[in-house]
């Protein structure tokens, strides 16, 4: 049978039920139920005022709230903002003292409480905030280990319209693939771009970028719509610190040289200007030599990747021990009988699940680990330390092994 729990009620219903035999006093009742003397008298008068129903538990609110905000004033608040619904406290404030000079009025803190008491205001929405696996560790010792990419800042041209130069580079060669003027930024133009550069050099180990769009996002992992294609392709995403660009220094110089050699004084139109920095990337790579590579030129010490990029992407089969389950449009994965939020970014993915301990999962989405999901209260939790080796996340969760 299981355990019956024991109520403060059923204490003090006891309590009187042993008064009542009279085997005990009320000193010796109060010390076997570890209470005072005068809360025993209390209860027992309780019970002989109203009976068993005295032995309930009382509301411990008070009779009367000398400060409270008077219904009048309360009504008239309400009045206010349903005239002026985009109006906030202080403002509707402001606008009754006016109106009404001698009366007294709550602060703006309260007023604010009373609107949204009523339903007139929502909060504000509560910002997420993501852990994130901190610097790099990771360095280039030969060609398409790590491409580092960014969006260099935007600028007018002299039609008025902005250049937004997206710019990919190997981080050991220093050879720079590719510089491409776009309208704006976005997952479209960024993915084309990829793709192009992909099918010409092959595909890299890695992608080192900032935790700007369309590379990164406020999803689970930071992960986006980008690094997920990435991902499916086999290229692990890398993301430097926010506000430390030095962690991708080496891009970072590049940049300056672009800025000072293609852009200033910038051209007529994308046209031109896309022409100057094809003129920029030849420069850059056949003839400026770089102290870095001993005096080299990049194109000296860059070379092809041997992994191609496949014509179909392939299904990413799971090991048979994982749990695995769908992502649905709306960014939920169901756990038995529980929706658990997730990420849209995942919409319609495949993600595995590797229990490491009772009721706690490793979360992967193909072999990229996106977080960690805790069954007892179904949710999913960042994962604080950046391992980008599987070997180093199983030791970890089995620090025996």
């Amino acid at each position: 049978m299981p355990w019956k729990g024991v109520t403060i009620m059923d204490e003090r219903v006891r309590f009187i039920s042993d008064y009542l035999d009279g085997y005990f006093s009320v000193a010796e009742l109060s010390r076997q139920f570890n209470v005072s003397r005068k809360t025993g008298y209390k209860w027992i008068g309780r019970y002989e005022d109203y009976g068993s129903r005295g032995l309930e538990e009382r509301s411990s609110k008070p009779h009367s709230c000398p400060h409270k905000t008077h219904y009048t004033v309360v009504r008239v608040i309400k009045m206010a903002r349903k005239k002026h619904p985009t109006w906030g406290p202080k403002k509707l404030l402001d606008l009754l003292e006016k109106r009404h000079p001698g009366w007294k009025y709550p602060a703006v803190s309260t007023t604010a409480d009373i609107l949204k008491r009523e339903g007139l205001i929502g909060g504000k929405k509560r910002r997420i905030k993501r852990s994130h696996p901190g610097c790099p560790k990771s360095d280039a010792t030969e060609p398409n280990q790590i491409w580092t990419a960014d969006y260099k800042g935007h600028f007018k041209m002299r039609n008025g319209k902005h250049c937004y130069p997206l710019t990919v580079c190997d981080m050991y060669s220093r050879y720079l693939l590719d510089c491409d003027g776009h309208k704006k930024i976005s997952i479209e133009k960024t993915k084309e771009c990829f793709t192009r550069l992909f099918r010409e050099y092959g595909l890299p180990e890695r992608i080192r970028t900032d935790n700007g769009v369309p590379f990164a996002s406020n999803a689970i992992a930071r992960i986006s719509t980008l690094s997920v294609w990435w991902i499916k392709l086999g290229i692990y995403p890398e993301l430097i610190e926010p506000g430390k660009p030095q962690q991708n220094g080496k891009h970072e110089r590049m940049h300056r040289t672009l800025k000072k050699e293609a852009t200033i004084p910038p051209e007529k139109n994308l046209k031109m200007q896309q022409e100057r920095f094809n003129k920029f990337k030849t420069e850059y790579n056949t003839l400026r030599p770089h102290e870095a590579l001993g005096m080299k030129r990049p194109v000296e010490v860059y070379s092809n990747s041997k992994r191609e990029m496949p014509k179909k992407l392939k299904h990413w089969d799971y090991p048979s021990h994982y749990n695995v389950r769908r992502v649905s449009n709306s960014g939920n994965f169901r756990w038995n009988t529980y929706q658990v939020p997730l990420s849209h970014t995942l919409g319609q993915e495949y993600i595995g699940f590797e229990e490491i301990d009772d009721g706690i999962y490793n979360v992967y989405y193909c072999d990229f680990l996106i977080g960690r999901f805790f069954e007892e209260i179904h949710r999913m939790k960042d994962v604080i330390k950046r391992l980008p080796m599987r070997q180093r996340i199983v030791k970890e969760s089995y620090p025996g092994t």
